[in-house]
């Protein structure tokens, strides 16, 4: 759903809109237009630097694919293409973050915290 606010727009809202069409076609005119509304919203929240609407619509959208699928799981592997087409590849060399983040964790006794903004956590103990 990063995507909403780039030049990959149209071929995301094609994407979304075809699965949609073939899995549940009673509900494809209402999501093809709730995704130009989230469109929309994303580019207002980038202009505004709104991480936190951002966040909001990318859960939204979580929720809807989740549906999506839990309601016609044939459409798993198209969707996992989709994601793989359209998830940003990581620059040779590392990671890159344009945002912020700000995290509390709290620990007592033998607790602990682990905490993650982006990437993976790989946690070694001997």
């Amino acid at each position: 759903m990063g995507l909403l606010a780039t030049d990959a727009w149209d071929r995301v809202k094609s994407a979304v809109g075809s699965l949609w069409r073939r899995s549940r076609p009673d509900h494809a005119e209402v999501v093809e237009a709730e995704l130009i509304e989230a469109h929309q919203e994303a580019v207002a929240a980038r202009a505004a630097g709104d991480d936190s609407a951002h966040g909001e619509l990318v859960a939204e959208w979580q929720l809807k694919l989740r549906r999506l699928l839990a309601a016609d799981p044939t459409v798993a592997t198209e969707l996992r293409r989709l994601l793989d087409e359209f998830t940003p590849r990581l620059p040779e060399g590392g990671q890159t973050w344009s945002g912020s983040v700000t995290m509390t964790g709290t620990a007592s006794g033998r607790g602990r915290v682990f905490q993650i903004a982006q990437g993976h956590m790989t946690i070694t103990e001997s």
